[in-house]
């Protein structure tokens, strides 16, 4: 061709340095392009997906559903993903994030509080009527491991009810969000598999059917109805901007858990057909088999062999031999299962000896800095899902219906509190965060929320305490005031209020 480019450089010679340009250029952007492995295309790339979609076509199309029905599969087969699912929901919930009430109107506060224990501290709130608040935050959790999303709908009651605020929640699984609402909509808004977003991107509504689509009880098609976006919680784990949908947390490992599961079968199988001996007559003169092998004595009641038992003695009559058969050997199965997973925690984000709960191979400094690791995603999903997504909008309904029912309209906010995270070493653990309070980096009541407490509930506590051992005259060696750290009585100032057990 390059006979082509002198003829056009003889004509016009402006258009030739045009194209050379134009050619030097491309030639640079595929050597800048090539300088990433990532982006070269050759063998070592040809099996990769390299596509440019977003977040939702992603999961468009049926792959949430699937990707949600092999998720529930493996969580009730797999032992391993069952494990990793339960785990997860005692971890980040354990007893329940409990909320307690701040407002600057001291009258106000003790009424939310004695609501809040009324209403969320019971089966009140359930629309189901079977959990507290705590149960339901625990089944949320489970739902957004093993499906990806979770809803919860605010189910408006009557006054007549007798409920102590007029209103319960229904836990919903993704399910019955309506995919197939998706694209523009009669109203100039657009839906994205069942969640409806106005002109300015914010979400309006969302399309739920009625009930479960692969219930066994409904015989009737089921259709979706529009529910407003302020009577519907939806909690998921974003990934990337703009993702509209959650996908389940097995998503990256499904494949290496299939293949741990077939592994461990294929090796059971093994074992049990090596525990089978086999045994094959043969006939080493080319005689015939109308001498069976034969089983205890040389009466005339001897039985034909057809199966081998413990303890059994064999006549062979002449000429008959016995091979048994041996079955092959498999080979480093610790080493692949160990490293299968390995491979299935790191995708879920949890320690391996957490999700095999076999502590035996890990000593005790290994197994701290794994728990400090798996510490710090937990916290992160305490925070992002389980009080932003869920907690502060179901404080928000609360605070609503404490407006309208009760008139308590002063400002109040909820502060949850995470549940205890348990001591690896509680005695050293401890003596830092004394420490820590005692150098002015960490309040008292950071400590007790860190303990998964509520500050006012477990000082006030601490004070009726502190109260009936005073009132009764006891000195007890846990007693700050009257004995030291070292076991020495405390120094009594004047005038302190202690009263003197000796008088």
């Amino acid at each position: 061709m390059r006979w082509f480019e002198n003829v056009i450089a003889a004509i016009s010679p402006e258009t030739a340095a045009r194209r050379e340009h134009a050619r030097l250029k491309v030639r640079a952007l595929r050597e800048v392009r090539n300088a990433y492995d990532g982006a070269s295309v050759g063998r070592r790339t040809s099996g990769w997906r390299r596509v440019s979609t977003d977040a939702n076509a992603e999961t468009a199309g049926g792959a949430l559903g699937r990707l949600r029905d092999a998720s529930r599969e493996m969580v009730r087969n797999n032992p391993h993903a069952s494990r990793a699912a339960a785990v997860l929901a005692q971890t980040i919930i354990g007893e329940g994030i409990i909320p307690s009430f701040v407002t600057p109107d001291e009258l106000a506060q003790p009424e939310a509080e004695a609501v809040a224990r009324e209403f969320l501290d019971t089966e009140a709130i359930d629309a189901g009527g079977q959990m507290d608040l705590y149960g339901l935050q625990s089944l949320a959790a489970r739902t957004v491991f093993e499906g990806g999303e979770v809803l919860f709908r605010r189910r408006r009651r009557k006054a007549s009810d007798g409920l102590p605020l007029a209103f319960q929640v229904q836990i919903l699984e993704p399910d019955f969000l309506d995919s197939t609402k998706d694209g523009p909509l009669g109203n100039g808004n657009v839906a994205v598999q069942g969640v409806e977003f106005n002109g300015i991107g914010r979400r309006v509504a969302y399309w739920l059917f009625d009930e479960h689509p692969g219930s066994r009880g409904s015989y009737r098609i089921t259709q979706s109805r529009r529910v407003p976006a302020e009577d519907v919680i939806h909690a998921y784990r974003i990934d990337r901007p703009g993702q509209v949908r959650g996908v389940p947390w097995l998503a990256p490992v499904m494949l290496a858990v299939a293949d741990y599961a077939d592994l461990a079968d294929a090796y059971r199988m093994r074992q049990k057909i090596a525990a089978c001996f086999a045994a094959f007559e043969t006939d080493y003169q080319g005689g015939t088999a109308e001498s069976p092998l034969v089983s205890g004595g040389s009466s005339a009641g001897d039985m034909p062999v057809e199966e081998f038992s413990p303890g059994m003695i064999v006549k062979l009559p002449a000429g008959r031999d016995i091979k048994f058969a041996t079955p092959p050997g498999v080979e480093g199965f610790a080493e692949t299962a160990a490293i299968s997973l390995r491979e299935v925690a790191v995708g879920i984000g949890m320690p391996p000896f957490v999700l095999s709960g076999d502590y035996g191979a890990i000593n005790f400094s290994a197994g701290r800095l794994g728990w400090l690791d798996y510490r710090r995603g937990i916290k992160d999903y305490q925070a992002r899902i389980s009080i932003r997504m869920i907690c502060r909008r179901l404080e928000g309904w609360f605070r609503e219906a404490m407006a309208i029912e009760r008139g308590v309209t002063v400002p109040f906010r909820g502060v949850w509190t995470p549940p205890a995270v348990e001591m690896i070493n509680p005695k050293e653990e401890i003596e830092t965060v004394v420490s820590e309070v005692r150098a002015g980096r960490m309040t008292p009541q950071q400590m007790v929320r860190a303990a998964g407490k509520d500050p006012e509930q477990h000082f006030a506590e601490y004070a009726r305490g502190v109260e009936l051992i005073d009132r009764l005259g006891l000195i007890l060696d846990s007693d700050p005031r009257r004995v030291s750290r070292a076991g020495l009585t405390q120094v009594r100032t004047d005038n302190t209020q202690f009263p003197d057990i000796k008088e």
